[in-house]
């Protein structure tokens, strides 16, 4: 007598997946079980998107809730994978002194991955300082022009700073910040480096030989002068943060820590295109000067005199270039120098309590310090008077030109020692804030 067998019962299941997603396993359509057959269901997100569960005949499905799962094959099902894109809200601020043009003071929703334009803008009188807050994915925290990328939810702050009364001192003129950004200048004009008058958000400035230049709000450059060298061909510089000027070229420390430079490079002076994690810049001469944010130092150009030999350097929290010397400000306030030290410019090992330094260009050959008690001292030539700073009180900034010297005082007002030859110690009506 012959056996018979049982007929198999077979169902279908039938698979699909909303935008954002597929199902990868068994794969999406129409497939074929027996019955009680457990069949793996894997779905796999797209960029942006988050799985979010199985809707439809979900029964037997292990856990609606998870792209990994199964299901228990008892009837003839429909599922559907279910995605949706991922939305971060980014909530921007500023502090006072500026606002952020782009996307705005607001909260505001993105896809994930989304790169978002961040733009911040000063207000006359203030400077961009950073981004602060869930800064992780901002591209450039220095930069007031930057990105973030969205991959989560962030609150980021742009940060403003009034602008800071400073002086710089050339060969032969003198130069002031006030501070809603505007310059004035003396002395010397007979390569116009004097010509300041219409410039307006300048947060720095650095004088040359015979020339000036002047760092705006918004990160790009001004200069004006001897441009014989190309040293004011600067038009193009942008998210710059600090400049200096030596004889005949110009630096600028860029947010990213690079720096750039133009002018004269008889030397190799502005062979600094590799440098980087760059926070200030000194220039002096035919050299330049560059503290790293390790506190070590790397210097180019002239070097025959030892004025570049800084490779042992630490600690050190400024840096300041002389015609001939090189000057660097240690973190616990004392001072080290190499370099030339003909007329005793270099003879700094006992000072201490410092918290800037200046170095003079030019034949005037001499060193300035500031004290913490607003005092200052000096060191090098001085047959023109321009080490006579015993006397000074409540200073808060020095600048060295070639043969006077230039000090600000707490109060706005301004104090000069040495050559007035060229008017450039005519600083007595100055008054900077």
């Amino acid at each position: 007598m012959l056996g018979c067998s049982a007929a198999v019962t077979q169902y279908n299941l039938t698979i699909s997946s909303t935008t954002g997603g597929s199902v990868t396993t068994p794969g999406e359509g129409t497939s074929t079980y027996d019955e009680v057959t457990l069949v793996s269901l894997v779905a796999e997100t797209e960029e942006g998107y988050r799985f979010v569960n199985w809707t439809g005949d979900v029964g037997t499905i292990g856990n609606v809730d998870d792209a990994t799962t199964t299901i228990t094959m008892n009837d003839d099902y429909s599922i559907t994978a279910n995605f949706v894109a991922v939305v971060y809200t980014l909530t921007v601020s500023s502090t006072a002194g500026g606002s952020v043009i782009t996307p705005g003071v607001e909260t505001s929703t993105y896809d994930e991955g989304t790169v978002v334009n961040l733009v911040a803008s000063p207000r006359p009188g203030y400077r961009f300082v950073s981004w602060t807050g869930d800064v992780g994915t901002i591209a450039n925290v220095n930069a007031a022009s930057t990105t973030i990328t969205m991959d989560a939810h962030y609150t980021v702050s742009a940060n403003f700073a009034q602008i800071a009364p400073m002086v710089a001192a050339g060969w032969y003129h003198t130069v002031g910040v006030k501070s809603d950004g505007t310059v004035i200048a003396v002395g010397r004009n007979g390569e116009g480096q004097c010509n300041i008058g219409g410039w307006a958000d300048i947060t720095q400035v650095a004088a040359g030989f015979e020339h000036t230049v002047g760092l705006k709000s918004n990160g790009t450059v001004v200069a004006v002068g001897r441009n014989r060298e190309g040293q004011c061909n600067i038009g193009n510089w942008t998210d710059i943060v600090q400049v200096a000027a030596g004889d005949d070229h110009t630096v600028g420390v860029q947010s990213n820590g690079t720096v750039v430079a133009m002018g004269q490079n008889s030397e190799g002076q502005c062979d600094v295109g590799n440098w980087t994690d760059i926070v200030q810049v000194a220039a002096c001469g035919d050299h330049t000067v560059g503290l790293k944010s390790n506190g070590t130092v790397v210097a180019a150009g002239e070097n025959r005199y030892g004025q570049g030999n800084v490779g042992n350097w630490t600690d050190i929290v400024q840096v300041a270039a002389g015609y001939y010397c090189t000057v660097g400000l240690k973190s616990n306030g004392t001072v080290v120098a190499v370099g030339s030290n003909g007329y005793g410019e270099c003879n700094v090992d006992n000072w201490t309590d410092i918290t800037q330094v200046a170095g003079g260009p030019g034949y005037g050959r001499h060193t300035v310090g500031l004290n913490s008690d607003g005092t200052v001292v000096a060191v090098g030539r001085n047959d023109y008077g321009q080490c006579n700073v015993g006397g000074w009180t409540d200073i808060t900034q020095v600048a060295a030109g070639a043969i006077h010297t230039v000090g600000l005082k707490f109060d706005g007002t301004v104090v000069a020692v040495g050559s007035n030859g060229a008017g450039q110690c005519d600083i007595g009506g100055w008054h900077l804030t």
